[in-house]
């Protein structure tokens, strides 16, 4: 089972990896465009045909395929000249839906969304560690703000290679160092709490945030 684990991980990663390689390649290569559409799209109509079709509802998701279909042959000229700008579509929206999340949850009255993680693996919360896991929120989300911003402003300002180079090399592993720190300062801060693990942490985020 470990070593099954260990494959699906390396799958994973590979995948990301070898997408993030060709993204690239699709934004630095004027040759390239048809496949810059094709990974810019392919992913996000691959899950909702997916979506669709596993809550039992093959028509409709026959239906979707063949209007998809239909918009790629009609306008994929259009896509070509413009993927860029649909794979910065898709980052902003997951960056701002992201930090609204985080954000939102802050309001008063509400509990803020890493309480909710931190309750589900070690709950009941002391007064302290709600406090603390309220601040890693705040600060979550202002760190997806923070990339939404930079994002922006690299595509806006920057070479499109340079906007390329971050959001497929540096976004991700951004991702990974947030992670890391904030498990760190949560071992200082709270030695008290117990600890799963960053890998189970990550699990417990995922598993709850999607």
């Amino acid at each position: 089972m470990q070593r099954r684990r260990r494959l699906q991980f390396a799958a994973v990663g590979v995948f990301i990896a070898a997408y993030a390689g060709l993204s690239h390649y699709s934004n630095s290569a004027p040759q390239a465009q048809s496949l810059g559409v094709t990974l810019a799209l392919g992913p996000v109509l691959t899950l909702g045909f997916v979506v669709l079709w596993r809550g039992r509802r093959p028509l409709l998701a026959l239906l979707a395929a063949a209007a998809a279909a239909l918009f790629l042959f009609r306008f994929w000229p259009l896509l070509e000249r413009n993927f860029s700008v649909v794979y910065l579509l898709q980052e902003c929206g997951f960056y701002g839906l992201m930090a609204a999340s985080f954000g939102l949850s802050l309001r008063p009255g509400g509990v803020a969304l890493c309480t909710r993680f931190a309750d589900k693996a070690h709950g009941p919360l002391s007064p302290r560690e709600v406090l603390y896991t309220r601040r890693v929120t705040a600060a979550w989300a202002m760190f997806f703000v923070g990339l939404l911003a930079v994002t922006l402003s690299l595509f806006a300002f920057a070479p499109l290679r340079t906007w390329s180079l971050f959001s497929n090399f540096w976004a991700l592993p951004l991702v990974g160092v947030m992670f890391v720190a904030e498990y760190a300062v949560r071992r200082r801060r709270l030695p008290q709490l117990k600890r799963n693990g960053l890998v189970a942490t990550m699990k417990i985020y995922f598993a709850n945030s999607s």
